[in-house]
C-alpha cells in the first residue's frame, strides 16, 4: 500500500502505532501470540475503517507460490499463494504452467487475501466471486496456532464461514485457489446503449460475454458496456457498435492505463481486469461504494437508481453494473443467491461521497442490498446475511478476547452500540 497508515486512494487514514511485518510464518505466529489486539493489512483497497486498529501486521514478505498439478480425473490443478501477493504476481506465477484463475476483479493491483477476506469479485454471469476459487485456507488464530481449513469442513470451524472472515477470525497467511487452464481472452466496448434500455435489456447486456460490465452516470448519457470473453467462446452478435478507439471506464481519462480492446486476443490476465498491471488503476483520488442485489431485482434497481441519478452528479466519477454468480459462504454478498452489483466510484472527498451514497442507500432499500464489506456504506446489514449470527458465534469460538476486533467491526459485524 502506498502507506502502512492510509489506504490506497489516501482519503482513510488508520491510527496503527505499529505496523509488524513478520518474514515467516513462525514470525507471524510469534506476533499474533504476543498481541492483544491486531489488525491484518494488505494492498489498502479498502475505503471504511474496517482494517484500522491498534496495531497492524503486514504479510508483504510472504510471496511465495507453489503449483500443485491436477492428480486424477476429478481433480483440477490448484495454486498455493503466500499472503503477500497481489493477483499480478501470481498472473504471472501461473504464466509458466499455462493455468489462470476463473476470474479477476477490475484490477490486478489488489493484495489475493485482502480481496478473498472481503468477498471481492470480477464480473460474469456464471462466475462466482473471487473468495469461492479458495479450496484451502491457513489460519493463525489468536494464540498463535496455525489452522488449516479445507472445502468441504463442517463442525467447529466450518469453510463456509471462514473464507470471508473480514480479517476478524485471525492472521490469513496462505491460500490454496482452484485453477483453471490458460486461454486467451478478447474485449471490445459497446457504444450508445441508451440509458433506459439498461434495465429492462439487462439479462441480454450480460449475456454478450463471459464477463461484461456496464458503466453509467445516471445522467441519462448513453452507457458503454465493457464484453470480455475468451477466444474459444462463442460469438454473440451486439445490437450496439462496438467503439473503434479504446476506452477508459471514466470518462475522459486516457486508456493508456486500461488493458487492450478492440477486440485484440490477448493473455487471460491482460484482458479479464480494466486496468493494466504497473499502471495507474481507475482515478486514484477516489471514494468507492457497492451493493449487490439479487438478479430478479436488477432492473427494478436500475430504474430506482435513474431517478435519484441528478443527486449523484457532484460526486459521481462513474458507475459500473457487473453480474456475480451465487455461492455459499456465509458473509459473501452472493450467499446464496447471483447479483446484479452496482459499484460507484465517487470524488475523492469524504463528505460528498458519504451523502451520495446515503442516497443510492435510500434507493435501493426496497431491494435488500448487499454491500461490499471493503467499502463505503451506512445501512444496518445484520438482517441481510441468513448466517450473521452463525459468524459472530463462530468468531467468539476462535477469538474470545476479540485480538481481531475493531470499532467497525463491533458496530457493523457484532451489532454493538
Amino acid at each position: 500500500m502506498s502507506s502502512a497508515r492510509q489506504n490506497w486512494s489516501k482519503t482513510v487514514d488508520y491510527g496503527f502505532a505499529t505496523v509488524h511485518e513478520p518474514s515467516d510464518v513462525d514470525e507471524v505466529r510469534r506476533v499474533v501470540a504476543s498481541s492483544p489486539r491486531l489488525r491484518p493489512i494488505g494492498t489498502g483497497h479498502t475505503f471504511n475503517r474496517l482494517p484500522d486498529g491498534e496495531a497492524a501486521v503486514s504479510l508483504r514478505a510472504l510471496r511465495d507460490v507453489t503449483v500443485r498439478p491436477a492428480e486424477g480425473d476429478e481433480d483440477s490443478a490448484s495454486v498455493r499463494v503466500g499472503a503477500g501477493l497481489s493477483y499480478a504476481d501470481l498472473a504471472e506465477a501461473l504464466r509458466p504452467h499455462d493455468l489462470a484463475l476463473e476470474n479477476l476483479a477490475s484490477l490486478p493491483h489488489i493484495n489475493v487475501v485482502g480481496a478473498v477476506s472481503t468477498a471481492t469479485h470480477g464480473s460474469g454471469q456464471d462466475t462466482r466471486n473471487l473468495a469461492s476459487s479458495v479450496r484451502a485456507l491457513e489460519l493463525v488464530t489468536a494464540d498463535g496456532d496455525l489452522l488449516t481449513v479445507s472445502r468441504g469442513d463442517t463442525g467447529d470451524v466450518p469453510f463456509d464461514g471462514v473464507v470471508v472472515g473480514l480479517g476478524s477470525l485471525g492472521v490469513v497467511t496462505h491460500l490454496t485457489l482452484d485453477t483453471v487452464p490458460a486461454r486467451d481472452y478478447r474485449q471490445v466496448v459497446l457504444l450508445e446503449v441508451a440509458e433506459d434500455e439498461i434495465g429492462p435489456r439487462l439479462q441480454e447486456i450480460t449475456h454478450l460475454g463471459r464477463s461484461v460490465s456496464v458503466f453509467t452516470l445516471w445522467d441519462g448519457a448513453p452507457a458503454r458496456v465493457w464484453v470480455k470473453s475468451r477466444v474459444d467462446d462463442p460469438h454473440v452478435d451486439a445490437p450496439w457498435p462496438e467503439s473503434d478507439v479504446e476506452q477508459h471506464p471514466l470518462p475522459g481519462l486516457d486508456p493508456v492505463n486500461c488493458t487492450p480492446q478492440l477486440g485484440v486476443p490477448g493473455w487471460w490476465a491482460d484482458r479479464v481486469p480494466h486496468f493494466r498491471t504497473g499502471f495507474l488503476p481507475s482515478s486514484g483520488d477516489e471514494v468507492q461504494s457497492e451493493w449487490h442485489v439479487a438478479v430478479e431485482h436488477g432492473p427494478a434497481a436500475v430504474e430506482a437508481l435513474r431517478e435519484v441519478g441528478p443527486r449523484l452528479q457532484e460526486a459521481l466519477l462513474t458507475s459500473e453494473i457487473r453480474s456475480v454468480a451465487a455461492d455459499e459462504l456465509w458473509l459473501s454478498p452472493q450467499f446464496q443467491r447471483a447479483t446484479r452489483s452496482f459499484h460507484f466510484t465517487w470524488v475523492g472527498d469524504n463528505a460528498l461521497a458519504d451523502d451520495a451514497a446515503r442516497v443510492v442507500e435510500e434507493a435501493l432499500a426496497p431491494f435488500d442490498a448487499r454491500p461490499h464489506w471493503g467499502k463505503v456504506f451506512h445501512a444496518d446489514v445484520a438482517d441481510r446475511y441468513p448466517r450473521l449470527d452463525d459468524f459472530r458465534a463462530l468468531r467468539a469460538r476462535l477469538d474470545p478476547d476479540g485480538t481481531f476486533l475493531n470499532p467497525w467491526l463491533r458496530r457493523v459485524v457484532l451489532g454493538e452500540v
